[in-house]
């Protein structure tokens, strides 16, 4: 055996060794364990070359969180009835910087899932280049079907909680699926009234005029298109007359669709939770935004707008319309194989994610292994987060930015990240492989900053 293939073989038995401590901890973390698997596929590589990595048991170390926080929200519904919710935080690593993710209101919500998003998150945050560390939070909270009231009962309730834990030095939250600027003025105000103190810095996606950064809406849709349209560039196309398939009908998914459309493309389908509409003619961005951001309706009613639209009642049908470039831009595993087969059948040549981690494993295979286009999420969707640091950095100077210089600056970011994931996908050899790149890239990062650190 050569000193090559030694290497190779203690790089892959480190790996193997790691993870499966962890599926013998963890085993009923199916989620977690996802994100662990796929990052630590891409790693063999790194630790064939940093043999370092493995003397100071870096995977080990960065797979487990630097302390998870889980606590109890009672609160009072409008029939003054007590209901209990369970919070959590995941404050993973701050190697970085201080700890950076949202929060996240959804039934689904669990120890797992937030381990999985915060997990993903310290990679996602290294690759922006701002100084971010990774974290993440949330509640098994549903606020659809409260009330205005009820849902500002509980931001009080779960700060009330989760303040002692955070600050603009140590952890800064943000929004995240049911939790906006209506929510994050919610728990700006209660961890004002807690703390005696105006420390801006604290949350982030906060309303403009109130500390907020302009752009910061539209930060992680236009931020995926950028990253796509960086991958297109590289095979000489573009958006122009394309058609595109968009997943969601929140903030991503909106604001996808509005810069798509703003480089020629036409995007003909978009979802939410109970359903999807296609329109062959190409969604009316004015009627969508008029549905999602000012009456907050279902995305059904956009047929009521546009008659020769159809509504179907489902939303995983909605990979089945034939489309240049998929963006799923609403939640985690929403591409399963079936579907990315589907596509794939349908002449799909580009996927960018919008969401955190929307496709599985198996569906990322089998796009590359069909030469299809793969945007992973760490990297397209990083805008979001990227505008959350400009936005920090804003409040801790008092000097705030125009949308003109924060779109700028969220437009050279995402070039960035492009070029430092394709960098370390050929680097490492696997050229055009993004998620290989990306991995790569965000890890070395914050490996390197452990290893200066030191053990504690």
């Amino acid at each position: 055996m050569t000193k090559l293939q030694t290497e190779q073989s203690a790089a892959k038995q480190y790996i193997e060794h790691v993870y499966a401590q962890l599926e013998q901890i963890y085993g009923h973390e199916t989620e977690f364990l996802q994100a662990v698997e796929e990052i630590f596929l891409s790693l063999e590589p790194v630790f064939e070359q940093h043999p370092e990595y493995i003397e100071h048991n870096i995977l080990q170390r960065i797979a487990e969180p630097d302390r998870v926080v889980s606590f109890r929200v009672a609160w009072q519904d409008d029939n003054n009835k007590t209901q209990v919710n369970r919070g959590y935080r995941v404050q993973y690593n701050n190697v970085m910087g201080p700890y950076k993710g949202g929060i996240r209101f959804h039934p689904s919500v669990n120890e797992s899932i937030m381990k999985f998003l915060g997990f993903e998150q310290i990679f996602k945050n290294a690759l922006t280049g701002q100084p971010i560390g990774g974290g993440k939070g949330g509640s098994n909270f549903n606020p659809k079907g409260k009330s205005d009231a009820e849902i500002m009962r509980f931001c009080q309730a779960f700060m009330t909680e989760l303040y002692r834990h955070i600050g603009p030095d140590v952890d800064v939250p943000a929004g995240d699926i049911g939790v906006g600027a209506r929510e994050i003025g919610y728990f700006w105000g209660q961890y004002k009234r807690l703390q005696g103190a105006y420390q801006p810095g604290v949350l982030t996606g906060k309303r403009p005029g109130y500390g907020g950064s302009l752009g910061r809406k539209e930060a992680t849709g236009y931020g995926t298109v950028y990253f796509v349209e960086e991958m297109l560039k590289d095979i000489d196309q573009s958006f122009y007359n394309k058609t595109v398939v968009v997943s969601g009908s929140g903030n991503v998914a909106i604001y996808a669709i509005e810069k798509a459309r703003h480089l020629g493309a036409k995007v003909v389908a978009c979802s939410d939770s109970s359903g999807y509409i296609y329109d062959p003619e190409g969604i009316s961005l004015r009627t969508l935004k008029e549905i999602k951001e000012v009456k907050g309706d279902r995305i059904s009613t956009y047929v009521n707008y546009h008659p020769h639209a159809t509504y179907t009642e489902g939303c995983k049908g909605i990979w089945t319309i034939p489309c240049h470039i998929a963006l799923p831009c609403a939640t985690q595993n929403e591409i399963d194989l079936e579907s990315a087969q589907v596509l794939i059948d349908n002449g799909v040549k580009v996927v960018g994610e919008g969401a955190n981690m929307p496709c599985s494993i198996e569906a990322i295979n089998l796009f590359q292994n069909n030469g299809v286009l793969f945007g992973p999420a760490k990297a397209a969707n990083a805008g979001g987060v990227a505008v959350s640091a400009l936005e920090m950095a804003q409040n801790a100077t008092g000097i705030f930015w125009s949308f003109d210089d924060v779109d700028a600056q969220l437009h050279k970011i995402m070039k960035d990240i492009y070029a430092n994931a394709k960098g370390c996908a050929e680097k490492y050899g696997f050229p055009g492989n993004l998620v290989i790149g990306a991995n790569i890239a965000g890890f070395t990062k914050v490996a390197d900053g452990m290893i200066a650190e030191g053990v504690y």
